[in-house]
């Protein structure tokens, strides 16, 4: 049904990748028990084998230990366990949480639920490229601050944060810092020798791994309570069956992605940016043009909504989306084009194309010139214009 669709909503979810899938079969049908090396029985134990494989490769991307990386079902588990676990060890010590006003829904919402429990949040503004000013932060932090969780690099428009910065700046006021790596693990480098972050979100569906899999970051010695009761799984910090297949898939998939397939995939944005901006009259783009992830374009077309482009752009059989992932199917205007200064209809207009390994240039001109015809079409029956 879709063998010639083209899909450019790759911040939502990648294909998984066909040596992804090989890698986990066995474990599907054959290495299928508990991994565990008490029971004595031999599956069990190359299970555990396994497991503490695959977190070993993953820690060994971020410059990390083993006993540094625990697997979970996905990013918002990750961020949930990150903030809630931080808060809930240190609330004696203080009460205040900082965020930049366009971070992913796991992260805000949860902090909007820890805001019903009594602790403070400061909302941090970003400039018109979405970046968070060190200064402005370090100006936010009081002796109650006990958590900064700054992304490091957005959903929607892919501008990416000096997090190296603001790192240094959490570690001089010693404060937590938490950073959501969900849309830049294996695209932008990222090593914990060099930068102190002591708590890390990462997913393997963004990056042609399997869903419901991804893992957490948390440096040694950071205080951290347990926020899920039941066993003693991932080193006593994240209680749950252990998915064995999952944790395979994650560390194949990040095995697989190579400084080459992101150079060429800087090379397909740019090239989709610079069609779309001079082809497409009265078209903004959003985010930074060069400080951002290599697999995203996020442009606003004015006097014609997001959602009708979309639509439209799906019947010539181009999957794209309006708004972040997570928030597309909703009426409101993008919190993300609102926070860089967009008003409402600059929110409502925008669109974002995400790239990926299966993307070729052939599908990024495609897009451009069914784009420069749609917004065309629709800007002759819009209201707006």
């Amino acid at each position: 049904m879709f063998e010639d669709y083209i899909y450019l909503d790759n911040a939502s979810m990648t294909r998984l990748d066909e040596r992804v899938f090989e890698k986990m079969k066995p474990y599907f049908f054959d290495t299928y028990a508990l991994p565990t090396s008490e029971s004595g029985y031999s599956m069990g134990v190359e299970a555990k084998e396994v497991l503490e494989k695959s977190r070993e490769n993953i820690a060994k991307i971020l410059g990390a230990e083993s006993s540094e990386f625990i697997f979970t079902s996905g990013f918002t588990e990750s961020s949930n366990i990150a903030l809630k676990g931080v808060v809930g060890a240190l609330k004696r010590k203080g009460s205040h949480i900082i965020l930049s006003k366009i971070e992913d829904y796991s992260v805000l919402n949860t902090a909007k639920a820890l805001e019903k429990e009594g602790f403070k949040v400061t909302y941090l503004d970003v400039d018109n490229t979405g970046r968070v000013d060190p200064e402005v932060l370090k100006d936010s932090i009081t002796s109650k601050t006990i958590l900064v969780s700054i992304q490091h690099a957005n959903q929607e428009i892919g501008t990416i944060q000096n997090i190296k910065a603001i790192g240094e700046l959490c570690q001089e006021k010693e404060v937590i810092f938490h950073t959501d790596a969900t849309h830049s693990f294996k695209r932008i480098p990222l090593d914990v020798k060099k930068i102190p972050v002591d708590l890390i979100t990462m997913s393997a569906h963004t990056i042609h791994g399997p869903s419901g899999i991804g893992g957490l970051y948390i440096r040694k010695g950071t205080p951290l309570k347990k926020w899920m009761d039941g066993g003693f799984q991932e080193f006593n910090r994240r209680a749950g069956l252990e998915n064995i297949p999952g944790a395979v898939g994650f560390a194949k998939a990040a095995h697989l992605v190579t400084v080459e397939e992101n150079q060429a995939l800087k090379k397909m944005r740019d090239h989709l940016m610079d069609r779309i901006l001079s082809e497409v009259p009265q078209s903004i783009l959003n985010g930074h043009k060069t400080n951002r992830t290599p697999q995203n374009v996020n442009i606003t077309f004015e006097f014609v909504e997001g959602e009708s482009i979309t639509l439209h752009l799906d019947m010539r059989g181009f999957a794209v989306s309006t708004g972040s992932a997570c928030f597309s199917r909703s009426l409101d205007p993008s919190h993300v084009i609102l926070g860089i200064g967009g008003d409402h209809e600059r929110a409502h207009g925008s669109v974002r194309f995400t790239l990926s390994r299966f993307t070729t240039m052939d599908d990024v001109n495609r897009a451009a010139d069914a784009v420069a015809s749609v917004v065309e079409n629709l800007r002759k029956i819009s209201p707006l214009g």
